[in-house]
C-alpha cells in the first residue's frame, strides 16, 4: 500500500528531518577523522604532523576540489596504525549517526590507505568491525562496512587488496570505488568487480560526481554496480536519468561535499529535487564529514533551508529511499519504514 504522506507545516520541518530514522549509505570512515581526533591520536602514535595546532589544520580545510581534499585526506590518515584507533575513528562516528536518528549505516573505508603504510589489513577491519558490533549491541544502530578500491592505483593492486580482504570476508559486506575520479573510469576495475561479485560480495561505484555520464554508464553495465555513490551528472544525459528510474539504481548524494569540492556553486543550485522529481531514487548523505562541514542532519537541514521548493514529500522519499536501498536484512528494512511512517504522522499530528 503506497504511503500519503500528510501535510507538515512548513516550520516544523526541520525538527522533523533531524528526527526522521534514515540510512547514511556514503560515509568514509576515514573521513569522519575530526582534526581534534587526528591531533589526539597522532599524540597518542608519536606522530609528526605538519601542523602546528587543531585550529591550522581545520584553517588547511579549504579545498577548491576533489584532489586538493584528497591531498590533506591522505596526511589526516597518517595518525591511524592500532586497531584501537581504527576502533576509536569510528565509534566516534557511529556516535553522531545514532545522534542523527541514523538506523542503518554502510561504512566505506580504503584499506589502501593504510597497507601502503604498512598497517595490515587484519588491523584495519577489526578495529572497524569491532565498533561496528560493539555500537549495534549497545546503542542498537545497524551497520556495516564496505572496502573501496582507489581508483589512483592500479587494478592489480585492488586485486591484491581483494585477496588481501578474503580471509576476513565475513566481517565486511560490499567493494566500493573511490579517490580520484576523473581519468580513472569504472571499467579500469571490471576484472575487480567481477571477482567480487563471484564472492558475494555487493558492489558500489563512485561516478558522476565530477566525470561525466559515460563513467555511470559503465559503472552500471561494466562493473554492474547496484548503487551509484554521486551520481549528480546523470542530469546531462536524459537516457541516463531514465535508465536509472526505471532500474531504481539508487544514487547516494552528498550536498555538503558537492558544495564544499565546487560540484555546485551553492547548496541553492544543488539539482536534488531534479534528480527525486525526475524519479530517481536520491539519497542524502556526509561523505567526509569532518572535512565537509556536516553530518547527516547538517546536510539534510541546510540542503532543505537553501535549495528551493524541497518539501516533506521530498524529505520522505530521500528518508525511505536510503532504507529502501540499503543492503539491510528485508524485515529490518520493514521495520524502519514504519518507524519513518510515525514519525511523519506524529509531525502532522
Amino acid at each position: 500500500m503506497t504511503y500519503q504522506v500528510p501535510a507538515i507545516a512548513a516550520t516544523r520541518l526541520p525538527e522533523l528531518l533531524e528526527a526522521m530514522p534514515k540510512a547514511e549509505l556514503h560515509i568514509h570512515i576515514e573521513g569522519s577523522l575530526e582534526p581534534e581526533m587526528i591531533f589526539a591520536l597522532a599524540k597518542r602514535n608519536g606522530v609528526k604532523l605538519a601542523y602546528d595546532s587543531v585550529e591550522a589544520l581545520r584553517e588547511a580545510y579549504a579545498f577548491t576540489d576533489l584532489q586538493s581534499f584528497l591531498d590533506i585526506y591522505y596526511a589526516g590518515a597518517s595518525v591511524l596504525l592500532k586497531e584501537e584507533d581504527f576502533y576509536d575513528m569510528a565509534r566516534a562516528y557511529l556516535d553522531r549517526a545514532v545522534a542523527d536518528n541514523i538506523v542503518r549505516t554502510e561504512m566505506f573505508f580504503d584499506p589502501q590507505t593504510h597497507t601502503e603504510r604498512g598497517v595490515s589489513m587484519e588491523v584495519v577491519i577489526n578495529g572497524l568491525y569491532r565498533a561496528c558490533k560493539d555500537a549495534e549491541r549497545e546503542q542498537g544502530i545497524s551497520a556495516d562496512l564496505i572496502l573501496c578500491f582507489l581508483r589512483h592505483l592500479s587494478e592489480d593492486q585492488a586485486i591484491e587488496t581483494l585477496n588481501a580482504a578474503l580471509p576476513f570476508r565475513d566481517l565486511f559486506i560490499g567493494v566500493g570505488l573511490d579517490s580520484s575520479e576523473v581519468g580513472n573510469p569504472p571499467e579500469k576495475f571490471a576484472r575487480v568487480f567481477e571477482l567480487s561479485r563471484e564472492h558475494g560480495l555487493h558492489l558500489v561505484a563512485h561516478a558522476g560526481e565530477e566525470g561525466p555520464p559515460a563513467y555511470t554508464w559503465s559503472a552500471l553495465d561494466v562493473l554492474h554496480v547496484e548503487r551509484i555513490d554521486h551520481g549528480v551528472q546523470a542530469i546531462q544525459d536524459p537516457d541516463l536519468m531514465a535508465r536509472l528510474a526505471k532500474d531504481r539504481v539508487a544514487l547516494t548524494v552528498c550536498p555538503l561535499s558537492n558544495e564544499k569540492l565546487c560540484v555546485f556553486p551553492r547548496l541553492a543550485d544543488h539539482n536534488i529535487k531534479q534528480l527525486l522529481d525526475g524519479g530517481l531514487v536520491a539519497t542524502v548523505n556526509s561523505d567526509d564529514p569532518a572535512y565537509f562541514g556536516g553530518y547527516m542532519n547538517t546536510n539534510f537541514t541546510r540542503l532543505f533551508a537553501e535549495a528551493p521548493g524541497l518539501t516533506a514529500q521530498h524529505a520522505y522519499q530521500l528518508a525511505f529511499n536510503s532504507i529502501d536501498t540499503s543492503f539491510a536484512d528485508p524485515q529490518d528494512k520493514q521495520k524502519w519504514t514504519q518507524q519513518l511512517r510515525d514519525c511523519f504522522d506524529q509531525a502532522a499530528s
